[in-house]
């Protein structure tokens, strides 16, 4: 099941077969060493006629490449007499993963229905590839290689790794090179490369006359990119003509067959997993894996924190920090949507002890301690959040083309080891930031709405918090197999997370919580039996009583009368509770329940489940991350899709409104609802979230996720301004409905609009397009939208007054 088939392994079981005793029930294409069912297979089997032309492309996630191949292949098939072909890898990373394009072309049919494991041109879209995967060997002999990359002809020697160097000399490879992602981002393309390198490509198969195939590019990206609007399409036009001028030609010398590798720092040691599955994987290996690897795994539990280990270094710029500019404000690390930039605080030994490159500077409201800020090279994915939400105007953390050195991962891994110091408080925006994210480095989109809110609540929760994901966009980063973004503290400590079916997340998280429910309510009746027997015990489980629903009053008392019950003897029935208690003593201190997912679960195929758990008035918490379309498989329309937004289904517009999801859950009366969106107010989104998890009931909080699926035409690192835009025009409102209140429950957080709704669609292609496509359907669609908005705010704002 999703592995390539290939004529090697079809000979096998030809071959067995043809054995005088055959058995029955064999697999093929797995290495199967616990029931011995397996096929040997043996060394490849050319079938490739020499007539035809493959090409195999390395790409990264969200870069273009596969797109630009799906159009090249195309224009081969359409504008030449050659039979063409097709295939594509991708991993299960939302943006930033390996993505391998197969293409094959000649002048008969192409019966080859397996991938290119021998090419005559292989291109490797981004540098950091070729010190992790072998890619050179994939190429024929004579065959030419096309590297993307920001290195000079001259800085090759240097640069290359020996491997790969050995594997170009030793083919008689002819070696390009084009520095594609400088030319976009000269052309305002940011690092959308792949026009770039698709007329690099073209000007050296020679299988079209360049004038004519520039044409046909130009064309399809024309189609492409139309929705996204002309300036985009004429920055996509520029670059098809700076990728035909940018390719350099290098000639490969004799003496790279004598390359020696550098002998590298011995690899740290790192558990079993990591080892024997996590690492296999990356390196593109896993289908090498024998069937015995994984049955320590059977039950479907995996290890937490596993994308620690995996140090990508995708990026091609990275945040910088001027730490005399900076007012150690937090809000970088608080909207970066991999943890990969953080806060610290150390005292004096501390910074005596930090390595060099490890700046500090005086902590500010906080006397006797030093600031410091750290990125992580390896992990960060480029996307500017972080300087595009500083409040100095980037003055404080610019974006620039760093060569990573030893000196930076040093001083990142130094900042792992720095003591909390619980100098402010975690509700604010501060606060929070200088406690452990456990949620780190997931595979999520650079520049993802969602992960911020995750990350939050772990910092917040995650050392004793359940966590029910439903199947969807944040399943898909939060537990790609092997790579688990959660991950625990110092302490071991870390969210229990799980996911079910798509439909019934609900109903799983209440189980989980029912369970849970029982287990701390039965420790209760325990310590209040023993309470009456023990007269040395009152006070202090009349504390721990006390702060039984109080997550953070629970863990001291819990500590307290651990320490307590540990250090006394009991005898008869007092003992054994003491027992009882001291055996379960994760069952002491507020575990809190929180179920987690995207609209396309909680408004569409789990909306069912969550009404009903709704309404039994547990207290269970629920985050729902509102993107307004099903963004884990490729944006189709939801019952949270707004009016008049354009997505797959709703091609022309969605004729209907969208659900308010909100609202209905406020009627009835027993439910804590919050809207909140980070961007724009992170103050309210905290306190939003504090009073949900102290709620003693149902709370539901609705956060607004842009999502790459909107075509933010500001990019992607304005993911937080996006939102602020959107609480601005009146598109999002900002409220918080708390039962508890004996007046006063609902609150209207955002003020009344202040800019202009049709602004705000203007700036998302997924409005925008509409404009093009059925200009008709805009206009009328968008006044529906605008006034729709304005009577939504104004039905909120009656009922702030009435209460």
């Amino acid at each position: 099941s999703s592995k390539d088939t290939t004529p090697a392994q079809i000979k096998a079981v030809f071959d067995h077969l043809l054995q005088e005793k055959p058995f029955t029930g064999f697999t093929v294409g797995i290495e199967d060493d616990v029931t011995g069912l397996s096929l040997p297979v043996g060394p490849a089997v050319p079938l490739q006629h020499k007539r035809m032309v493959s090409c195999k492309f390395w790409g990264l996630g969200s870069d273009g490449t596969v797109g630009a191949n799906k159009n090249s292949i195309k224009i081969i098939g359409n504008n030449t007499s050659l039979y063409t072909q097709a295939y594509f890898e991708y991993d299960t990373k939302k943006s930033f993963g390996i993505t391998r394009s197969h293409l094959r072309f000649g002048e008969e049919p192409i019966l080859s229905s397996y991938l290119v494991k021998e090419a005559d041109f292989v291109a490797c879209h981004n540098q950091s590839f070729l010190d992790k995967y072998d890619i050179v060997s994939e190429l024929k002999s004579g065959g030419t290689f096309l590297l993307n990359c920001r290195w000079s002809a001259e800085e090759l020697e240097d640069k290359l790794p020996a491997a790969v160097k050995r594997g170009l000399a030793e083919k008689q490879a002819k070696l390009r090179i084009i520095d594609a992602n400088g030319i976009a981002r000269e052309l305002g393309l940011g690092d959308h490369a792949s026009m770039v390198l698709q007329a690099a490509f073209f000007s050296l198969a020679d299988i079209i006359p360049m004038g004519e195939a520039i044409g046909y590019m130009k064309e399809a990206a024309a189609k492409t990119f139309a929705k996204k609007g002309e300036r985009v399409v004429q920055m996509n036009l520029s670059a098809i003509d700076r990728g035909v001028e940018g390719v350099v030609a290098v000639a490969v010398p004799e003496c790279w067959k004598d390359a020696e590798d550098v002998s590298a720092a011995p690899a740290k040691p790192a558990p079993d997993f990591i080892e024997q599955i996590l690492r296999p994987c990356n390196a593109l290996k896993g289908d090498d894996l024998p069937v015995s690897t994984f049955l320590r795994y059977q039950d479907g539990t995996m290890p937490l924190g596993t994308t620690a280990y995996e140090k990508r270094g995708i990026a091609t710029r990275l945040p910088v920090w001027d730490a005399t500019a900076c007012i150690q404000c937090n809000r970088c690390s608080f909207v970066c949507p991999h943890a990969v930039i953080r806060p610290y605080l150390l005292d004096e030994a501390e910074v005596a002890a930090a390595p060099e490159g490890f700046v500090t500077v005086p902590a500010k409201g906080v006397k006797g301690l030093s600031f410091s800020l750290q990125v992580s090279d390896m992990d960060c994915t480029g996307c500017g959040s972080c300087v595009a939400s500083c409040p100095m105007n980037g003055k404080a953390l610019r974006m620039e083309r760093v060569e990573r050195e030893l000196t930076l991962t040093e001083a990142w891994e130094y900042g792992l080891t720095i003591t909390d110091k619980n100098a402010f408080n975690a509700s604010t925006v501060k606060g929070s930031q200088f406690r452990q994210p456990l949620c780190e480095f997931s595979g999520a989109c650079a520049g993802c709405g969602e992960t911020p809110y995750a990350k939050l609540l772990t910092q917040l929760y995650g050392d004793r918090m359940y966590w029910a994901n439903a199947t969807g966009c944040s399943q898909a980063w939060g537990a790609a197999m092997p790579s688990i973004p959660y991950t625990v503290n110092k302490q071991g400590r870390g969210p229990a997370w799980s996911n079910s079916l798509f439909e019934n997340n609900a109903e799983f998280s209440l189980g989980m919580y029912l369970s849970v429910k029982q287990q701390r309510h039965k420790t209760r009746a325990w310590l209040e039996e023993l309470k009456t027997i023990e007269p040395m015990l009152d006070e202090v489980i009349g504390e721990w009583l006390e702060a039984f629903n109080d997550f953070n009053a629970s863990l001291p008392a819990s500590e307290k009368l651990l320490a307590t019950l540990k250090n006394m003897e009991l005898t008869d029935r007092a003992g054994e509770l003491r027992k009882l208690i001291l055996r379960h003593p994760e069952h002491l201190a507020k575990q809190p329940v929180w179920m987690y997912g995207g609209d396309g679960w909680a408004y569409d195929i789990g909306f069912g489940g969550l009404d009903h758990v709704i309404a039994m008035g547990e207290d269970i918490n629920i985050l729902i991350v509102d993107t307004e379309v099903y963004s884990n498989t490729g944006g189709q329309s939801s019952k949270a899709t707004p009016l008049g937004a354009v997505a797959q289904f709703q091609a022309a517009g969605k004729k209907t409104g969208k659900k308010d999801l909100g609202k209905m859950m406020m009627a009835y009366g027993n439910c804590y609802v919050a809207s909140v969106a980070m961007g724009a107010d992170s103050a309210q989104l905290l306190k939003a979230i504090t009073e949900a998890e102290a709620y003693p009931g149902p709370s539901l909080v609705i956060a607004y996720a842009p999502c790459i699926n909107h075509g933010i035409k500001a990019g992607m690192d304005q993911v937080q301004a996006e939102m602020k835009r959107a609480v601005d025009a009146g598109y999002w409102p900002l409220y918080r409905y708390n039962p508890a209140k004996a007046t006063g429950k609902f609150t209207l957080d955002s003020k009344e609009p202040t800019m202009s709704y049709q602004e705000f669609l203007a700036g998302e292609v997924r409005y925008a397009s509409l404009h093009q496509t059925f200009p008709l359907n805009a206009e009328t669609l968008f006044a529906q939208a605008e006034q729709q908005a304005k009577e939504r705010y104004e039905s909120y704002r009656k009922l702030a007054e009435q209460e």
